[in-house]
Protein backbone atom coordinates (compact mmCIF):
# COMPACT_ATOMS: atom_id res chain seq x y z
CA UNK A 1 0.00 0.00 0.00
CA UNK A 2 1.38 3.57 -1.12
CA UNK A 3 2.01 5.70 1.72
CA UNK A 4 1.11 9.43 1.30
CA UNK A 5 1.68 11.38 4.16
CA UNK A 6 5.26 12.68 4.36
CA UNK A 7 5.28 12.47 0.71
CA UNK A 8 5.91 16.15 -1.72
CA UNK A 9 3.32 18.23 -2.71
CA UNK A 10 4.84 17.45 -6.42
CA UNK A 11 4.27 14.23 -5.58
CA UNK A 12 1.04 14.18 -4.44
CA UNK A 13 -0.35 16.38 -7.06
CA UNK A 14 1.40 14.18 -10.31
CA UNK A 15 -0.44 10.81 -8.37
CA UNK A 16 -3.78 12.90 -8.27
CA UNK A 17 -3.46 13.61 -11.71
CA UNK A 18 -2.64 10.44 -13.14
CA UNK A 19 -5.83 8.94 -10.78
CA UNK A 20 -3.16 6.82 -8.89
CA UNK A 21 -4.95 8.27 -5.59
CA UNK A 22 -8.05 10.58 -5.13
CA UNK A 23 -7.77 13.71 -2.82
CA UNK A 24 -9.67 12.05 -0.21
CA UNK A 25 -7.26 9.27 0.61
CA UNK A 26 -4.69 11.99 0.96
CA UNK A 27 -6.59 14.40 2.47
CA UNK A 28 -7.63 11.15 4.75
CA UNK A 29 -4.14 9.63 5.35
CA UNK A 30 -3.00 13.46 6.46
CA UNK A 31 -5.69 14.24 8.77
CA UNK A 32 -5.22 10.20 10.26
CA UNK A 33 -1.41 11.56 10.94
CA UNK A 34 -2.24 15.12 12.34
CA UNK A 35 -4.78 12.84 14.98
CA UNK A 36 -1.92 10.91 15.78
CA UNK A 37 1.15 13.09 16.42
CA UNK A 38 -0.38 16.71 17.05
CA UNK A 39 -0.97 16.22 20.32
CA UNK A 40 2.88 16.40 21.00
CA UNK A 41 3.55 19.14 18.38
CA UNK A 42 0.88 21.33 18.98
CA UNK A 43 1.28 22.30 15.34
CA UNK A 44 -2.82 23.00 14.65
CA UNK A 45 -5.54 25.26 15.99
CA UNK A 46 -7.98 24.07 14.40
CA UNK A 47 -8.51 21.21 12.46
CA UNK A 48 -10.96 21.34 9.70
CA UNK A 49 -11.54 17.45 9.33
CA UNK A 50 -14.91 16.49 7.69
CA UNK A 51 -14.42 20.11 5.53
CA UNK A 52 -11.67 19.19 4.35
CA UNK A 53 -12.79 15.92 2.99
CA UNK A 54 -15.60 17.52 1.70
CA UNK A 55 -13.03 19.98 -0.40
CA UNK A 56 -11.43 17.00 -1.23
CA UNK A 57 -13.96 15.48 -2.69
CA UNK A 58 -14.63 18.65 -4.43
CA UNK A 59 -11.53 18.28 -6.24
CA UNK A 60 -11.86 15.01 -7.53
CA UNK A 61 -14.88 16.22 -9.24
CA UNK A 62 -13.18 18.92 -11.11
CA UNK A 63 -12.25 18.27 -14.70
CA UNK A 64 -9.17 20.00 -15.02
CA UNK A 65 -6.85 18.85 -13.33
CA UNK A 66 -3.93 19.03 -15.81
CA UNK A 67 -4.22 22.91 -14.83
CA UNK A 68 -3.78 22.18 -11.40
CA UNK A 69 -0.63 22.02 -9.96
CA UNK A 70 -1.54 21.63 -6.42
CA UNK A 71 -4.61 18.68 -7.21
CA UNK A 72 -5.25 17.14 -3.96
CA UNK A 73 -2.18 18.53 -2.40
CA UNK A 74 -3.24 19.09 1.71
CA UNK A 75 -2.05 22.19 2.88
CA UNK A 76 -2.05 24.31 6.39
CA UNK A 77 -2.72 28.02 6.83
CA UNK A 78 -1.74 30.27 9.79
CA UNK A 79 -3.88 31.57 11.76
CA UNK A 80 -3.60 35.19 10.60
CA UNK A 81 -4.71 34.38 6.91
CA UNK A 82 -8.70 34.27 6.56
CA UNK A 83 -10.07 30.78 5.52
CA UNK A 84 -13.94 31.15 4.48
CA UNK A 85 -16.16 29.63 7.43
CA UNK A 86 -13.43 29.54 9.87
CA UNK A 87 -12.58 32.09 12.49
CA UNK A 88 -9.09 33.96 12.17
CA UNK A 89 -7.32 34.46 16.14
CA UNK A 90 -4.19 35.27 15.16
CA UNK A 91 -3.23 33.32 18.71
CA UNK A 92 -4.95 35.84 20.74
CA UNK A 93 -8.10 35.65 23.40
CA UNK A 94 -9.13 39.52 21.87
CA UNK A 95 -9.74 38.51 18.40
CA UNK A 96 -13.45 37.57 17.32
CA UNK A 97 -13.85 33.88 17.09
CA UNK A 98 -16.04 34.52 13.88
CA UNK A 99 -16.02 33.01 10.84
CA UNK A 100 -14.43 34.76 8.24
CA UNK A 101 -16.84 34.98 4.95
CA UNK A 102 -14.35 35.05 1.64
CA UNK A 103 -10.91 33.39 2.26
CA UNK A 104 -7.67 35.57 1.80
CA UNK A 105 -5.88 36.01 -1.72
CA UNK A 106 -3.36 33.54 -1.07
CA UNK A 107 -5.64 31.41 -0.03
CA UNK A 108 -7.94 31.66 -2.37
CA UNK A 109 -5.09 31.00 -5.00
CA UNK A 110 -3.88 27.41 -2.95
CA UNK A 111 -7.72 26.50 -3.34
CA UNK A 112 -7.48 27.38 -6.86
CA UNK A 113 -4.65 25.16 -7.24
CA UNK A 114 -6.46 22.18 -5.89
CA UNK A 115 -5.54 22.22 -2.48
CA UNK A 116 -7.29 21.03 0.32
CA UNK A 117 -6.82 23.60 3.39
CA UNK A 118 -6.79 20.61 6.59
CA UNK A 119 -6.34 23.49 8.98
CA UNK A 120 -5.56 26.60 10.52
CA UNK A 121 -2.09 26.34 12.47
CA UNK A 122 -0.61 27.97 15.86
CA UNK A 123 0.82 31.67 16.05
CA UNK A 124 1.88 33.74 19.01
CA UNK A 125 0.07 36.53 20.03
CA UNK A 126 -0.70 38.68 16.85
CA UNK A 127 2.57 36.79 15.47
CA UNK A 128 4.68 39.48 17.36
CA UNK A 129 7.17 36.89 18.89
CA UNK A 130 10.09 33.93 17.70
CA UNK A 131 8.30 31.31 19.98
CA UNK A 132 4.90 30.09 19.22
CA UNK A 133 2.86 29.95 22.49
CA UNK A 134 0.15 31.28 23.89
CA UNK A 135 -3.37 30.88 25.91
CA UNK A 136 -4.69 28.74 21.90
CA UNK A 137 -1.68 26.47 21.79
CA UNK A 138 2.18 26.09 21.53
CA UNK A 139 4.21 24.85 18.77
CA UNK A 140 7.42 22.83 19.60
CA UNK A 141 10.15 21.65 17.04
CA UNK A 142 8.91 17.68 15.60
CA UNK A 143 12.69 17.34 15.81
CA UNK A 144 13.30 18.30 19.27
CA UNK A 145 9.81 18.78 21.19
CA UNK A 146 11.89 20.65 24.33
CA UNK A 147 12.69 23.35 21.96
CA UNK A 148 9.88 25.76 20.43
CA UNK A 149 9.14 25.60 16.79
CA UNK A 150 10.13 29.18 16.50
CA UNK A 151 7.80 32.46 14.95
CA UNK A 152 5.88 33.32 14.54
CA UNK A 153 4.67 30.80 12.00
CA UNK A 154 5.92 28.07 14.04
CA UNK A 155 2.42 26.50 13.72
CA UNK A 156 2.85 26.31 10.36
CA UNK A 157 6.43 24.68 10.10
CA UNK A 158 6.01 22.10 12.91
CA UNK A 159 3.26 20.71 10.41
CA UNK A 160 5.30 20.39 7.76
CA UNK A 161 8.17 18.89 9.46
CA UNK A 162 6.43 16.26 11.26
CA UNK A 163 4.59 15.35 8.25
CA UNK A 164 1.24 16.41 8.67
CA UNK A 165 1.11 18.50 5.91
CA UNK A 166 3.56 18.73 2.37
CA UNK A 167 3.53 22.11 2.28
CA UNK A 168 1.95 24.91 4.40
CA UNK A 169 1.15 28.60 4.22
CA UNK A 170 2.68 31.67 6.66
CA UNK A 171 4.70 34.50 6.05
CA UNK A 172 7.29 36.77 7.34
CA UNK A 173 7.65 40.22 9.33
CA UNK A 174 10.58 40.18 10.92
CA UNK A 175 11.67 36.96 9.76
CA UNK A 176 8.85 34.64 10.89
CA UNK A 177 8.99 32.23 7.71
CA UNK A 178 12.54 31.80 8.09
CA UNK A 179 13.28 31.39 12.29
CA UNK A 180 10.73 28.74 11.76
CA UNK A 181 12.16 26.74 8.98
CA UNK A 182 15.20 27.02 9.92
CA UNK A 183 14.36 25.58 13.40
CA UNK A 184 12.42 22.87 11.73
CA UNK A 185 14.21 21.61 8.42
CA UNK A 186 12.35 23.48 6.15
CA UNK A 187 12.64 25.34 2.68
CA UNK A 188 11.00 28.78 2.70
CA UNK A 189 11.33 31.91 0.93
CA UNK A 190 10.42 35.59 2.06
CA UNK A 191 9.20 37.21 -1.59
CA UNK A 192 10.41 40.55 -2.08
CA UNK A 193 7.92 43.27 -1.77
CA UNK A 194 5.14 42.78 -4.02
CA UNK A 195 5.69 39.86 -5.37
CA UNK A 196 2.72 37.51 -3.50
CA UNK A 197 -0.06 39.99 -2.27
CA UNK A 198 -0.07 40.61 1.36
CA UNK A 199 -2.81 42.13 3.49
CA UNK A 200 -4.43 45.47 3.51
CA UNK A 201 -3.60 48.34 5.24
CA UNK A 202 -1.43 48.42 8.06
CA UNK A 203 -2.00 44.69 8.84
CA UNK A 204 0.84 43.26 6.73
CA UNK A 205 2.89 45.75 9.52
CA UNK A 206 3.49 48.67 7.32
CA UNK A 207 4.72 46.48 4.00
CA UNK A 208 7.31 44.55 6.38
CA UNK A 209 5.20 41.13 6.16
CA UNK A 210 5.14 38.70 2.90
CA UNK A 211 3.27 35.76 2.63
CA UNK A 212 5.38 32.61 1.34
CA UNK A 213 5.94 28.79 1.38
CA UNK A 214 7.08 26.21 4.04
CA UNK A 215 7.95 22.96 2.18
CA UNK A 216 10.50 20.23 2.58
CA UNK A 217 12.03 20.39 -0.41
CA UNK A 218 12.92 23.35 -2.90
CA UNK A 219 10.96 22.14 -5.73
CA UNK A 220 7.72 22.32 -3.33
CA UNK A 221 8.56 25.97 -2.44
CA UNK A 222 9.21 27.10 -6.23
CA UNK A 223 5.69 25.25 -6.81
CA UNK A 224 4.00 27.18 -4.20
CA UNK A 225 5.38 30.29 -4.78
CA UNK A 226 4.72 30.61 -8.27
CA UNK A 227 0.43 29.67 -7.25
CA UNK A 228 0.66 32.36 -4.11
CA UNK A 229 2.43 34.53 -7.14
CA UNK A 230 0.03 33.54 -9.72
CA UNK A 231 2.63 32.42 -12.46
CA UNK A 232 4.22 30.02 -14.35
CA UNK A 233 6.19 27.98 -13.03
CA UNK A 234 9.66 29.19 -13.94
CA UNK A 235 11.37 26.43 -15.55
CA UNK A 236 14.66 25.11 -14.16
CA UNK A 237 18.20 26.59 -15.02
CA UNK A 238 21.34 25.92 -13.69
CA UNK A 239 22.33 29.38 -12.60
CA UNK A 240 25.92 30.79 -14.13
CA UNK A 241 28.76 31.34 -11.63
CA UNK A 242 27.29 33.92 -9.23
CA UNK A 243 29.25 36.47 -7.16
CA UNK A 244 28.17 34.96 -3.69
CA UNK A 245 29.40 36.56 -0.35
CA UNK A 246 29.67 34.87 2.72
CA UNK A 247 29.21 36.92 6.43
CA UNK A 248 29.15 35.52 9.70
CA UNK A 249 28.85 38.59 11.76
CA UNK A 250 25.50 39.34 13.15
CA UNK A 251 23.71 42.89 12.40
CA UNK A 252 22.96 43.41 15.49
CA UNK A 253 26.17 44.34 17.49
CA UNK A 254 26.70 42.62 20.81
CA UNK A 255 25.48 39.18 19.14
CA UNK A 256 27.45 36.65 18.30
CA UNK A 257 26.98 33.34 16.18
CA UNK A 258 27.17 30.16 17.76
CA UNK A 259 29.84 27.29 16.20
CA UNK A 260 26.63 25.25 14.38
CA UNK A 261 25.23 28.48 12.67
CA UNK A 262 28.62 29.20 11.62
CA UNK A 263 29.95 26.09 10.32
CA UNK A 264 26.56 25.25 8.48
CA UNK A 265 27.35 28.83 6.23
CA UNK A 266 30.96 27.80 5.90
CA UNK A 267 29.96 24.24 5.02
CA UNK A 268 27.36 25.95 2.40
CA UNK A 269 29.60 28.11 1.11
CA UNK A 270 32.25 25.01 0.49
CA UNK A 271 29.37 23.42 -1.75
CA UNK A 272 28.72 26.41 -3.76
CA UNK A 273 32.48 27.06 -4.47
CA UNK A 274 32.54 23.49 -5.69
CA UNK A 275 29.72 24.15 -7.95
CA UNK A 276 31.32 26.98 -10.16
CA UNK A 277 30.41 30.13 -7.86
CA UNK A 278 33.07 32.82 -6.62
CA UNK A 279 32.74 32.58 -2.95
CA UNK A 280 34.37 35.39 -0.47
CA UNK A 281 34.04 36.44 2.79
CA UNK A 282 32.41 39.92 3.05
CA UNK A 283 30.07 41.47 5.59
CA UNK A 284 27.43 44.32 4.66
CA UNK A 285 27.67 47.57 6.07
CA UNK A 286 24.99 47.08 8.40
CA UNK A 287 24.25 50.37 10.29
CA UNK A 288 25.05 50.21 14.24
CA UNK A 289 21.30 52.24 14.18
CA UNK A 290 19.80 48.84 12.68
CA UNK A 291 19.00 47.50 15.92
CA UNK A 292 16.69 50.25 16.84
CA UNK A 293 15.17 50.75 13.53
CA UNK A 294 14.13 46.96 13.89
CA UNK A 295 12.18 47.48 16.90
CA UNK A 296 10.91 50.70 16.11
CA UNK A 297 8.73 48.83 12.90
CA UNK A 298 8.40 45.70 15.08
CA UNK A 299 7.02 47.45 17.81
CA UNK A 300 5.08 49.88 15.21
CA UNK A 301 3.60 46.73 13.43
CA UNK A 302 2.11 45.65 16.64
CA UNK A 303 0.58 49.07 17.70
CA UNK A 304 -1.14 49.02 14.19
CA UNK A 305 -2.57 45.11 14.74
CA UNK A 306 -3.83 45.98 18.38
CA UNK A 307 -5.43 49.38 17.58
CA UNK A 308 -8.75 47.90 17.65
CA UNK A 309 -8.61 45.62 20.06
CA UNK A 310 -9.39 45.14 23.70
CA UNK A 311 -6.36 45.71 25.87
CA UNK A 312 -7.68 44.16 28.33
CA UNK A 313 -7.51 40.58 26.62
CA UNK A 314 -3.97 41.06 25.38
CA UNK A 315 -1.14 39.35 27.14
CA UNK A 316 1.04 41.70 28.74
CA UNK A 317 4.18 41.70 26.63
CA UNK A 318 2.01 42.13 23.70
CA UNK A 319 0.38 45.12 25.34
CA UNK A 320 3.94 46.56 26.34
CA UNK A 321 4.69 46.00 22.75
CA UNK A 322 1.58 47.50 21.85
CA UNK A 323 2.29 50.77 23.73
CA UNK A 324 5.78 51.33 22.77
CA UNK A 325 4.73 51.46 18.94
CA UNK A 326 2.33 53.65 19.23
CA UNK A 327 4.35 57.00 18.93
CA UNK A 328 6.27 54.90 16.54
CA UNK A 329 3.60 54.25 13.68
CA UNK A 330 4.02 57.68 11.79
CA UNK A 331 7.43 58.09 11.76
CA UNK A 332 7.51 54.37 10.34
CA UNK A 333 4.89 54.71 7.94
CA UNK A 334 6.77 57.43 6.18
CA UNK A 335 9.17 55.29 5.10
CA UNK A 336 12.55 56.76 5.72
CA UNK A 337 14.42 54.75 7.57
CA UNK A 338 13.76 51.79 5.19
CA UNK A 339 14.83 53.71 2.48
CA UNK A 340 17.84 55.00 3.87
CA UNK A 341 18.44 50.79 4.71
CA UNK A 342 18.56 50.25 1.04
CA UNK A 343 20.32 53.38 -0.29
CA UNK A 344 23.17 52.12 2.16
CA UNK A 345 23.12 48.29 1.01
CA UNK A 346 22.23 48.52 -2.62
CA UNK A 347 26.48 48.72 -3.33
CA UNK A 348 27.16 45.67 -1.90
CA UNK A 349 25.00 44.07 -4.12
CA UNK A 350 25.96 45.51 -6.68
CA UNK A 351 29.29 43.96 -6.01
CA UNK A 352 27.32 40.25 -4.82
CA UNK A 353 25.03 38.36 -6.39
CA UNK A 354 23.54 36.91 -3.39
CA UNK A 355 24.10 36.51 0.53
CA UNK A 356 24.97 33.87 2.64
CA UNK A 357 24.78 33.94 6.17
CA UNK A 358 23.88 31.35 9.45
CA UNK A 359 19.67 31.71 9.30
CA UNK A 360 20.12 32.20 13.20
CA UNK A 361 22.21 32.87 15.91
CA UNK A 362 21.62 29.86 17.90
CA UNK A 363 19.18 27.15 18.53
CA UNK A 364 15.66 28.64 19.53
CA UNK A 365 14.46 28.96 22.88
CA UNK A 366 12.83 26.39 25.22
CA UNK A 367 9.02 25.25 24.37
CA UNK A 368 7.45 27.09 27.43
CA UNK A 369 5.33 29.59 28.01
CA UNK A 370 6.87 32.64 26.87
CA UNK A 371 3.61 34.44 26.98
CA UNK A 372 3.44 34.99 30.63
CA UNK A 373 7.04 36.29 30.99
CA UNK A 374 8.20 39.29 31.16
CA UNK A 375 8.21 41.79 27.53
CA UNK A 376 12.10 41.84 28.09
CA UNK A 377 13.27 38.60 28.28
CA UNK A 378 11.26 37.48 25.76
CA UNK A 379 12.69 40.44 23.60
CA UNK A 380 16.01 39.46 24.48
CA UNK A 381 15.56 35.87 23.73
CA UNK A 382 13.96 36.68 20.07
CA UNK A 383 16.96 39.06 19.26
CA UNK A 384 19.86 36.73 20.41
CA UNK A 385 18.59 33.66 18.59
CA UNK A 386 17.27 35.53 15.94
CA UNK A 387 19.40 38.75 14.42
CA UNK A 388 19.51 38.17 11.13
CA UNK A 389 16.12 38.14 9.43
CA UNK A 390 14.97 41.29 10.12
CA UNK A 391 16.83 43.31 7.73
CA UNK A 392 15.48 41.77 4.80
CA UNK A 393 12.16 42.75 5.74
CA UNK A 394 13.45 46.47 5.98
CA UNK A 395 14.72 46.53 2.75
CA UNK A 396 11.76 44.46 0.77
CA UNK A 397 14.18 41.94 -0.76
CA UNK A 398 14.11 38.32 -1.23
CA UNK A 399 15.29 35.93 1.64
CA UNK A 400 15.35 32.54 2.02
CA UNK A 401 15.83 29.58 4.87
CA UNK A 402 17.61 26.64 3.61
CA UNK A 403 18.51 23.36 5.80
CA UNK A 404 22.48 22.72 6.31
CA UNK A 405 24.43 20.79 8.67
CA UNK A 406 22.63 19.52 12.19
CA UNK A 407 22.87 20.66 15.78
CA UNK A 408 24.51 18.55 18.78
CA UNK A 409 20.87 17.80 19.52
CA UNK A 410 20.54 16.09 16.22
CA UNK A 411 17.77 19.07 15.14
CA UNK A 412 18.12 20.48 11.57
CA UNK A 413 20.52 23.88 11.46
CA UNK A 414 19.84 26.11 8.09
CA UNK A 415 21.77 28.98 6.04
CA UNK A 416 20.15 31.94 4.67
CA UNK A 417 20.42 33.23 1.10
CA UNK A 418 19.38 37.11 0.33
CA UNK A 419 19.59 38.49 -3.56
CA UNK A 420 18.48 41.66 -5.10
CA UNK A 421 14.78 42.32 -6.28
CA UNK A 422 13.17 39.98 -8.65
CA UNK A 423 15.82 37.36 -7.74
CA UNK A 424 13.45 34.98 -5.67
CA UNK A 425 13.86 32.00 -8.49
CA UNK A 426 17.70 32.40 -8.85
CA UNK A 427 17.79 31.96 -5.20
CA UNK A 428 15.63 28.85 -5.48
CA UNK A 429 18.21 27.66 -7.87
CA UNK A 430 21.30 28.11 -5.34
CA UNK A 431 18.89 26.95 -2.83
CA UNK A 432 18.47 23.69 -4.87
CA UNK A 433 22.25 23.13 -5.99
CA UNK A 434 22.97 22.98 -2.04
CA UNK A 435 19.88 20.53 -1.88
CA UNK A 436 21.50 18.15 -4.75
CA UNK A 437 25.25 18.71 -3.54
CA UNK A 438 23.76 18.48 0.29
CA UNK A 439 20.34 17.02 0.82
CA UNK A 440 18.81 16.69 3.79
CA UNK A 441 16.32 14.27 5.43
CA UNK A 442 12.82 15.83 5.03
CA UNK A 443 10.83 15.43 8.23
CA UNK A 444 11.30 14.62 11.46
CA UNK A 445 11.07 10.74 12.79
CA UNK A 446 7.70 10.84 14.29
CA UNK A 447 5.83 7.32 14.78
Amino acid sequence: MTTWAGRTAAEISAAVREKRVTPREVAAEHLARIERLDGRVGAFRTVRAEAALTEADEVAARGDFDRLPLAGVPVAVKDNLAVRGESTRIGSAATPDTPADRDHVTVARLRAAGAVVVGLTNVPELCVFGTTDGVLGTARNPWDPTRSAGGSSGGSAAAVAAGMVPIALGNDGMGSLRIPAANCGLVTIKPGHGVVPTGAGDGAWFGLSENGPLATTVEDARLMLSVLADDEPALRSEPGPLRVAVSLRSPVAGVTISRPYAAAAREAAGVLMKAGHQVRRADPPYPMSLATTSLAHWTAGTAADAQHLDPHLLTRRTRIHARLGRPLMGRVRSGAAREQLRRRLEPFFGEYDVLLTPALARRSPKAAPWHERGWLSNVLANTNYSPLTPPWNLTGWPAMSVPCGALPSGAPCAVQLVGRPGTEYQLLEVAQQLQERNPWRRTAPMN
